[in-house]
């Protein structure tokens, strides 16, 4: 049995710990739709805003940097779980001020995607964003993949930039400075003891008693190397060499050294691996001109730190002495008490047409009976299959991936799904939920392969036959492999969907139902597939070989949404 938390609910503990966020800050205001934050006092007009986010259990990171000097606004997720595309437009478009919005966000694909979607959605309305990407994990470099992890140079990114814009500088001004930090901004991490997430029974991963692990992530994945308990001097060079040969470091350089605590390291022993590095850079020749030492960008209960090393010039140094009310940079207490607030929740529409024309079903069309049957099966086996899919998730990446599904599903009305929605809102009903509420990779390339079908119906008003349902699955598949990146072979759900659409299309002389039978098929061989390979893309890529011998639980959700839709009309 765990240990106990400081917890109402898992599933409220986010927003109950925002409420007293927002009492404790001076300029701190809460967004309920579809939920972020920002500053309580809006720009000046004409001055550059600043907006990131990310998954809970980071803080201070991003909440605690909101403030005059350094961000403007953020978008907090559920823990370890990217924020959704509708926060991030939403709250671009409150912050934006009319010199346009920096997004600041960390290299992990659920954050890049949905960032990605929103700048894309805003610009529609003339706002411009540029954004920039932190990625200075070290232990996650590779040739391939989706390269380094964003980890804790985002604090430094933020301090910069919210500087320069403060002072006046235009768009592309504070964008380079961003980018000129994360390029010269490597970190490198080491547990002595695994998170636990709230409502856990176990922590993220099991560390044998005098063991630690090098190069984990900030979302409570394993690490790269798991070694014997060394000296904290021995420790410091092991996480510093690799950082100053990603960076190329050498004699004479600058650098501005954050050491960072993972949220359940003492301050003590946070000075004391900032002391080892001091005089281990020292003995290397290369200048500390400032320094940062505490817990600023956490992962929840972690017991472990990472060292940032930032390549500093004049103009940088500038910048980071420029002063900030933020209230998680150093000095910068509240000055006042606010009254708790109350209604603090995530709110996002979720389409709810009712069914006016009943479409009935036909040996060559799924009509809106056979739908709903489809899509609330499916959402019950989703349901009902929650810790198998966490644990899968847990061995093989970060382990929310369960909760997210729940974290969408839960929003949706099954009954009506089932028997009261028209055709096209059983597609939008589940495609809003994933969007809305799940948030994360999952949520987005979810909730955009419903989309697609949401399409499909619109187009269809008779009903879905082979060759409708053949090319939603062909639109999903695109749209997903271009936001997402992933191929079939990289572990992921492309694994199921790609032979799925293969069998759907390739089934010209099958009747409807063969054909989604052999859709069903295909799609659960290929999930079965992933089970002996190694994962190239999502957070299961960063445990490498670990990987292996787990299927991929999003492909294995994928093969259920075929699988429910075998024998649909005969129900």
């Amino acid at each position: 049995m765990g240990s106990p938390q400081f917890l109402n609910s898992p599933k409220t503990f986010v927003v109950d710990a925002i409420r007293g966020a927002v009492a404790s800050s001076d300029d701190l205001r809460w967004h309920s739709e579809p939920g972020y934050l920002t500053r309580r006092e809006s720009l000046p007009r004409g001055q550059v805003a600043l907006l990131s986010g990310g998954g809970s259990g980071h803080e201070p990171l991003h909440a605690g940097f909101i403030g005059q000097g350094m961000l403007t606004g953020a978008c907090p997720g559920l823990i370890f779980t990217s924020p959704n595309a509708l926060q991030v437009r939403a709250a671009t478009e409150s912050v934006d001020a009319g010199a346009g919005v920096v997004h600041i966000v960390k290299n992990y694909t659920g954050d890049v995607l949905n960032f990605t979607i929103a700048e894309k959605m805003v610009a529609e309305n003339g706002i411009a964003v540029e954004q920039v990407l932190v990625d200075d994990d070290v232990a996650s470099e590779s040739d391939d993949g989706p390269g380094r992890r964003g980890t804790a140079a985002t604090v430094a990114v933020e301090k910069i930039c919210g500087a320069s814009a403060d002072r006046g500088d235009d768009l592309a001004t504070v964008a380079e400075f961003g980018r000129r930090t994360a390029d010269n901004a490597r970190s490198m991490a080491v547990a002595l003891r695994a998170c636990t997430l709230p409502g856990a029974d176990r922590p993220s991963f099991d560390l044998p008693d005098g063991e630690i692990e090098l190069g984990i992530g900030i979302h409570g994945e394993r690490g790269t190397e798991r070694v014997p308990g060394m000296a904290a001097s021995e420790l410091v060079r092991r996480l510093i060499d690799p950082v100053m040969a990603s960076l190329g470091l050498g004699d004479g350089e600058r650098v501005i050294v954050n050491v960072n605590g993972l949220g359940a390291t003492h301050e003590l022993s946070l000075n004391l691996l900032f002391a080892e590095a001091a005089t281990y850079l020292a003995d290397k020749g290369v200048t500390i001109e400032r320094s940062l030492v505490g817990s600023f960008v956490t992962a929840l209960d972690m017991d472990g730190a990472s060292i940032t090393l930032v390549r500093a010039d004049d103009a940088m140094l500038e910048l980071w002495d420029a002063p900030t009310a933020a209230p998680g940079w150093p000095n910068a207490p509240s000055r006042t008490f606010r009254e708790v607030p109350g209604g603090i929740e995530f709110r996002a529409p979720i389409a709810d047409e009712e069914s006016t024309d009943s479409i009935p079903d036909s040996d060559v069309r799924l009509g809106r009976p056979a739908v709903g049957r489809w899509i609330a099966d499916f959402a019950e086996k989703v349901l009902a299959e929650e810790p198998n899919l966490t644990d899968l998730d847990r061995k093989a990446g970060d382990g929310d991936f369960g909760t997210n599904m729940v974290a969408a599903l839960e929003h949706v009305d099954i009954a009506r799904i089932r028997e009261g929605f028209a055709l096209p809102t059983v597609f939008e009903t589940v495609s809003d939920a994933y969007l809305g509420h799940a948030g994360g990779t999952s949520g987005a390339l979810f909730g955009i392969w419903f989309r697609q079908f949401y399409r499909a119906a619109v187009d269809n008003p008779d009903g879905l036959d082979r060759s409708a349902l053949a090319t939603a699955a062909r639109a999903g598949m695109e749209a997903i492999m271009e936001l997402g990146g992933a191929r079939p072979g990289d572990k992921t759900m492309i694994d199921a969907i790609a032979p799925a659409v293969s069998a759907l299309e390739g089934a010209t002389d099958a009747g409807l139902e063969d054909a989604l039978r052999q859709a069903a098929v295909a799609a659960a061989d290929g999930a079965e597939a992933t089970r002996e390979s190694t994962a190239k893309r999502g957070r299961a890529s960063y445990v490498g070989e670990a990987s292996r011998g787990v299927v991929d639980p999003g492909a294995l959700v994928l093969a259920w949404f075929f699988e429910s839709a075998v024998g649909t009309r005969s129900r």
